[in-house]
């Protein structure tokens, strides 16, 4: 399958979460699954797409073409395409991709994210949504999360839809053996009481 990584692109982050992405990412390749990614060369994301060329992977770079001029692009993709705008990457991306992990990144992972979990709650997809989480860098958001469920902006159920992994091993098994069940979107409205 494809899967779709999102994560960071910037290179002053710590080393230990490209290198726990890469070793994620090498994984996924040796268990014969493609990458479909942002196109970037650096950080989080530069070392998903190296770990995956490296091993022999099929790496799917998209980016809109005035990231161009910034010359960030990974240069080993199998193929690359360029959109017109941010929105369309986004669309292309979620289109193509048969599961998605969010490794750890910042405010633009953190929209791609987001914009998944809501598709996923609206029941526009049913792919499974695991949030690669290794020395705890999602914890603050999933407690976040816990407390919009307990704040009633969102219902118990909603949280039922991503699954949170700090070992690569237990996320790609959760991806590989996902059923993609349908999701029922009268159970998750959040002005419904939990039955």
């Amino acid at each position: 399958m494809n899967i779709c990584i999102f994560g960071a692109s910037s290179d002053i982050i710590d080393e230990k979460y490209s290198k726990a992405a890469y070793d994620l990412a090498a994984k996924m390749a040796k268990r014969g699954h493609g990458l479909i990614f942002g196109g970037g060369g650096k950080g989080v994301m530069g070392a998903t797409a190296q770990a995956v060329y490296d091993n022999g992977g099929f790496v799917y770079g998209v980016a809109p073409e005035f990231m161009s001029e910034y010359n960030v692009f990974f240069k080993h993709c199998t193929k690359f395409k360029h959109t017109k705008t941010m929105a369309q990457r986004k669309t292309f991306m979620e289109d193509n991709s048969d599961a998605f992990i969010i490794a750890p990144g910042g405010i633009g992972t953190y929209e791609e994210f987001f914009e998944v979990y809501t598709l996923k709650q609206l029941g526009r997809h049913s792919k499974a949504i695991a949030l690669f989480n290794p020395y705890g860098y999602y914890d603050k958001m999933i407690d976040m999360l816990k407390n919009t469920v307990n704040e009633k902006f969102m219902n118990n159920s909603s949280l039922e839809l991503i699954k949170v992994f700090d070992d690569a091993d237990a996320l790609l098994d959760y991806i590989e053996n996902y059923s993609g069940e349908k999701v029922d979107v009268q159970k998750l409205r959040y002005d419904l009481k939990d039955e």
